[in-house]
């Protein structure tokens, strides 16, 4: 069925600005609270005002987080068309702006939509699970950062510039908090452990991403929970433009040439996930390590190499889930 109504929302913690769009114009604002009352008295406004029909028309939201879950279950329950965009694809598909609040910005999403209705691809709900891990990941992160930000100062930079007597007295304040965040630290790791065993998809799943040499148990979570279990990336090359280790070529006439480099668009947390598998893989011996000391010999440059690895690694991982299949060093072909 055509879409002909095209609804942009502009959600905050605790308002939902929408703004619907027919034919190229933004006719109608509303805001809301962010809440199923609020949403449903936007929907009775334009059923009545617009003869608005949800089969013939398209909620476009940025991804907010948790801000956006209240709406997105409650589109879901009602079978709407649902399309959650990057907020920075939405940005720079407007060209110069002027200007913002959230009632301008709940229209531009709408005409978003409209102008790049072509490229609409559903939104896939991820799992319960999944979910699930994600928030895990979410507080296995802040659990770092909190017991670096406790770590360095009391570290051994610190024996410089302060007397021995009240660096041992602050140590003494911190060491009870960082031993217990460090024990937070590996209860979370075990319960992404556990919900990837009970599950028996997802825990085949992380068994083949594992199978493949560097990757542990927090990068293959990282990579399922990035790819919503592989179903949100049709191939390996855009996943690995999407983690950002896809050189890009930097020219223009015959004045600029410089070198390809990769793009600083990119989901860092998958970046860096990749990054210390890699680092991990060159620190043994074996496939890696030997490219890597060969490529470095060669003349290339450390990060190129690093990059190379990253990018070999995203396309084994991808071969692997795609055939169902463990990862073997020495994979032999069937013949028909």
């Amino acid at each position: 069925m055509e879409i002909k109504q095209f609804i942009g929302v502009d959600v905050s913690k605790s308002t939902l600005d929408f703004a619907l769009a027919e034919q190229g114009k933004v006719i109608y604002h509303m805001r809301v609270e962010n809440t199923p009352q609020g949403i449903g008295s936007f929907i009775k406004a334009i059923k009545k005002g617009f003869s608005f029909d949800v089969k013939q028309g398209m909620f476009c939201m940025e991804h907010n987080g948790i801000y956006n879950n209240i709406l997105l279950k409650f589109l879901m329950e009602t079978g709407a068309n649902i399309w959650v965009e990057s907020a920075l694809q939405i940005k720079q598909s407007l060209g110069m702006i002027r200007g913002k609040n959230d009632k301008a910005d709940s229209g531009r999403i709408a005409l978003y939509a409209y102008k790049n209705k072509e490229n609409f691809k559903a939104w896939q709900p991820p799992r319960q699970v999944i979910s699930q891990i994600k928030q895990l990941l979410v507080v296995r992160n802040r659990i770092i950062e909190a017991i670096h930000q406790l770590e360095t100062p009391v570290g051994k930079d610190a024996q410089i510039f302060m007397p021995k007597d009240q660096l041992k007295n602050i140590r003494k304040c911190c060491i009870a908090s960082i031993k217990a965040m460090k024990q937070d630290l590996k209860t979370v790791t075990k319960q992404i452990e556990e919900l990837g065993k009970k599950d028996e998809q997802l825990n085949r799943l992380f068994k083949i991403v594992m199978s493949v040499d560097g990757v542990g148990l927090i990068t293959a979570a990282i990579l399922i929970v990035a790819t919503n279990e592989f179903k949100n990336f049709a191939n390996a090359k855009k996943f690995a433009c999407y983690a950002g280790v896809v050189p890009f070529e930097y020219s223009s006439g015959s004045s600029i040439r410089g070198k390809s480099r990769v793009s600083h668009i990119a989901n860092k947390t998958v970046k860096k996930a990749l990054h210390l598998a890699i680092l991990t893989g060159i620190r043994k011996k074996g496939e890696f390590r030997q490219y890597y000391e060969r490529k470095v010999a060669e003349g290339k440059h450390k990060m190129s190499v690093i990059n190379a690895i990253r990018n070999k690694l995203i396309l084994r991982i991808f071969a692997c889930v795609r055939e169902n299949r463990l990862f073997e060093k020495k994979y032999s072909y069937l013949l028909a």
